[in-house]
């Protein structure tokens, strides 16, 4: 019986030494599990707190976590950085010019189909085109006879066939000038292609009759050895004869229209645009048609100017054609810059060919002399500021419309480019008007004169102070 004591003693001091070995594992368990969160980085992490639940939850749970934790890196291990997002990693400058490169390619592959578009149909677009330049000439004298008490109809009718007739008595004018002088000039050009054989024999440069008499003979022989190249060149011409025939037609029908109806054509288009830009278009478009009869008008007359003193200084310089000489000079002076080369040279030419250097020298000097006063007093005078375009954007716009469509191209680039440049100053300015009178007030501000309590008026009166008035060329 002594020994039974003696042996629960023993038990309960082993039972005793094992729970205090088992708390010992568990504190030290708990311990690893709090600094393990401390080095994650976890602030929500309190040791005494997980201590308490761990006490709370039992010991096994406890040592089933501390053997499920996964240990930190080492301190010496290198920090690995977070991948950075794809679109942060491309340049600021490379997203701009990326966002800009495919809008600029979609206005490109726009205008590409346009101007497509515009080549197939080209005989109707310079018909049209013409059409509008005409309108434009013949519209104040429309006007003018509505003014006097003629109705629309008789006037349309008085001015179109007035127009018309003019310009078809021109046309054979020079026709018949031509046929008349075509004589006198043929043997004009014989003496002077002899005179100049005659002074190339007696110039210092050495030239002998054979070299001249083969000149002769190989232009002779490549004329007969392309006869079907110049056949085929004549049936084409007749083929543009027949558009220009065409042309002509679409033209006096659509001008006829236009000087009777355009008001009632241009509400119309104006149905067409949308809603929000509809009074912005409404605004631009009476001062584009400005521009235009300015230029068309200005054009005219200095066309007549050029074509009357150079005319006079062909004819008094005694040179063969001088009419129809000055005809063409008006006509090529509706090609800016171009057209008044091409029509000088040909002037000097013909001087050239049948009166010899010194007379071709003094038309040369006549041509000019004109166009200089042409150039520095007569279009800035005449034009003025509204129809006013650089000569860089001229060269360009003739050099694209020549490109595009010949001459008839050559004809509408600057008139288009005067428009576009008026049409774009005044939306400009229309566009800075909206903004200034849509921005509201800031806060608590007042209009002068106005009482806190009144924000209504105030915003009213805003806009009559901020912004700023449309003047009539759109700047």
């Amino acid at each position: 019986m002594s020994r039974l004591p003696r042996w629960l003693a023993g038990v309960g001091a082993g039972l005793t030494r094992v729970s205090e070995r088992l708390d010992a594992r568990r504190d030290a368990a708990l311990t690893e599990q709090g600094d393990a969160k401390t080095t994650a980085g976890d602030p929500g992490a309190d040791a005494p707190a997980a201590t308490t639940a761990a006490e709370t939850a039992g010991a096994a749970p406890a040592t089933a976590t501390a053997v499920a934790t996964v240990p930190p890196p080492p301190a010496y291990a290198p920090a690995v950085p977070p991948r950075p997002d794809p679109v942060s990693a491309v340049p600021w400058g490379v997203r701009v010019a990326a966002e800009a490169g495919w809008r600029l390619l979609v206005i490109a592959g726009t205008l590409w189909v346009l101007m497509r578009v515009i080549s197939e149909v080209r005989l109707v677009v310079l018909a049209f085109t013409s059409a509008l330049l005409i309108t434009a000439l013949l519209q104040p004298t429309v006007a003018r006879l509505k003014r006097w008490g003629m109705p629309r109809g008789p006037a349309t009718a008085v001015t179109a066939i007035a127009g018309f007739v003019v310009m078809g008595l021109v046309g054979w004018f020079v026709v018949w000038q031509v046929m008349e002088n075509l004589d006198t000039l043929s043997e004009r050009v014989r003496d002077g292609i002899e005179e100049l054989k005659q002074w190339l024999l007696d110039s210092p440069f050495h030239v002998t009759e054979s070299q001249i008499n083969d000149i002769a003979e190989n232009l002779s022989g490549t004329i007969s050895s392309n006869t079907q190249e110049i056949t085929s060149a004549g049936l084409q011409g007749v083929t543009v004869m027949v558009e220009i025939l065409t042309g002509l037609v679409l033209a006096m029908f659509s001008t006829l229209f236009l000087l009777y109806d355009g008001k009632r054509i241009w509400n119309w288009f104006l149905k067409l645009v949308p809603a929000q830009a509809r009074e912005g278009v409404a605004g631009a478009g009476p001062r584009a048609w400005r521009t235009l009869t300015a230029y068309v008008r200005g054009t005219v007359l200095v066309a007549l100017i050029d074509a009357i003193f150079i005319g006079l200084g062909i004819y008094f310089l005694d040179v063969p054609m001088a009419v129809p000489l000055a005809v063409f000079i008006f006509l090529f002076a509706f090609i800016p810059l171009v057209g008044a080369v091409m029509s000088g040279a040909l002037a000097v030419v013909v001087a050239l060919v049948t009166q010899g250097v010194f007379t071709a020298l003094l038309v040369l000097a006549v041509v000019l002399a004109v166009q200089q006063i042409e150039g520095h007093v007569l279009q800035p005078f005449i034009l003025g500021r509204a129809v006013r375009v650089h000569p860089l954007a001229v060269v360009l716009a003739v050099a694209v419309g020549g490109i595009t469509a010949g001459i008839g191209g050559a004809v509408v680039a600057v008139p288009l480019v005067a428009v576009t440049n008026t049409v774009v100053g005044y939306l400009r300015a229309y566009g800075k008007e909206q903004s200034l009178r849509n921005a509201p007030l800031p806060h608590g501000s007042t209009a002068v004169g106005a009482s806190p309590d009144a924000p209504t008026a105030a915003a009213s009166a805003a806009p009559a102070v901020q912004a700023k008035p449309v003047t009539e060329n759109g700047t």
